[in-house]
């Protein structure tokens, strides 16, 4: 029957959540702890060809919609990653000298607006659709959403996994993006965000595209604009104030996400970079790095996680300070989840069509 066969695949994923957030969230908060970061589904290798094969099919259909204002982005060569790790674990040192070749980056994170756009032209559906349910932290949650749902991750148990919960519904079937279509799209996986990147021809960015984009032009700072969070006691990003998990003042005016056009874009023009939504990389995750020079890194040549940057509005200093440009962490491909999305990269700006 089908309810045992799916008891055992929540049984099997709630296991899998607990060991990806173990190691960061267990005891006291701390810097390294773990706010969601990682909440991952499992392999997901099959899905990922077949994403790209239907991505690739549904490219020859056109590209002119869906596809937001770039940046052009200058080449030159930066300090990646730091010697002064906040979170030794996330292999987010040592510092080392990478070059860049020009690219051109999305200016916003691709908004619900843009990714509607693109289900409507190619009939694409989701992983979270498929598999019939995301990650949703919880204080996102009506009470009637969280009266289903009797599974729970100890190590984290503001994360749960919750039924019809997908990019149309954030926080499951009683909610919508009918006020939020400026907002981050969310619930996508890696294999989701190739596709729509090469729908709209382009891809997504490298780590190292992506941490020099952060930057804007600024060299050794923690944040694009500075070191200071808030410079003037302006806010520049939404992320969480106030005690995680359980209050968040929403002092940058915001409890969840914010529109993609929200704050001030940093040296290059990029909006949203760090806080707001996660965004995922093309690079396959790893720890360990040489300090030798390289140009035009693109990771690993396998692995099992995808490296994702910038943080979302659920990290705080004291328990998940990865709103940093050093900052990165992971999920496996086909993990969707209320703080994941993507912007786009390209090498050349996209014909119209």
């Amino acid at each position: 029957m089908a309810a045992p066969a799916a008891a055992c695949v929540w049984v099997l994923r709630c296991l899998l959540l607990l060991l990806s957030v173990t190691d960061g969230a267990a005891g006291e908060a701390a810097p390294g702890g773990d706010c969601g970061c990682s909440a991952s589904r499992g392999s997901g290798d099959g899905r990922e060809v077949a994403a790209r094969r239907y991505s690739a099919a549904a490219a020859g259909g056109g590209w002119s919609a869906g596809r937001g204002p770039m940046v052009a982005i200058p080449g030159g060569v930066f300090t990646m990653g730091t010697d002064e790790p906040e979170i030794q674990q996330d292999g987010e040192w040592p510092a080392r000298r990478v070059h860049v070749n020009s690219f051109y980056m999305d200016q916003y994170e691709v908004s619900n607006e843009e990714f509607e756009r693109f289900v409507n032209s190619t009939g694409y559906v989701t992983e979270a659709e498929k598999f019939g349910d995301s990650f949703v932290f919880e204080g996102m949650l009506s009470e009637e959403v969280k009266a289903d749902i009797h599974q729970a991750v100890a190590a984290a148990p503001w994360w749960l996994p919750v039924k019809g919960a997908n990019w149309k519904h954030p926080e499951g079937h009683d909610s919508s993006i009918f006020n939020r279509m400026d907002h981050p799209v969310l619930h996508v996986s890696w294999n989701d965000a190739v596709a729509f990147c090469t729908w709209a021809g382009k891809r997504l960015p490298t780590e190292a595209e992506w941490e020099y984009s952060c930057r804007g032009g600024l060299e050794n700072r923690l944040f694009p604009w500075g070191n200071k969070l808030q410079p003037k006691g302006q806010h520049y990003a939404n992320i969480w104030q106030g005690v995680f998990p359980t209050n968040n003042t929403a002092e940058d005016g915001y409890k969840g996400t914010a529109p993609v056009t929200a704050f001030p874009p940093n040296g290059y023009g990029l909006y949203n970079i760090v806080g707001n939504a996660w965004e995922w990389t093309s690079d396959w995750w790893a720890v360990h790095h040489s300090t030798d020079e390289v140009h035009n890194p693109k990771g690993p040549s396998s692995g099992t996680d995808r490296v994702k940057k910038g943080g979302s509005y659920m990290c705080h200093k004291s328990y998940c300070y990865r709103y940093r440009c050093a900052a990165r962490s992971q999920n496996t491909p086909d993990s969707s989840a209320s703080n994941l999305g993507f912007r786009c990269a390209a090498d050349t700006l996209p014909e119209l069509r």
